[in-house]
């Protein structure tokens, strides 16, 4: 799980990125909001299986119900 993880979120930000540079020197700047929204909730989901594997991962550890 290391370093990709940071690696994957990298790479999503940068595409992100220049999608909406791209898309806001051609005029669409409501499309590029959308697009920077759908990369931070791709984001999002990505951490937040990570903290759900995580809190099993401590349940599991300490035997909790």
């Amino acid at each position: 799980m290391g370093v990709d993880i940071i690696f994957k979120i990298a790479a999503i930000g940068i595409l992100i990125s220049v999608t909406n540079q791209i898309l806001k020197h051609s005029g669409k700047d409501e499309l590029a909001t959308l697009t920077t929204l759908a990369g931070v909730v791709i984001v999002l989901f990505m951490i937040v299986d990570m903290v759900s594997k995580l809190f099993i991962t401590i349940k599991d550890l300490f035997s909790l119900y």
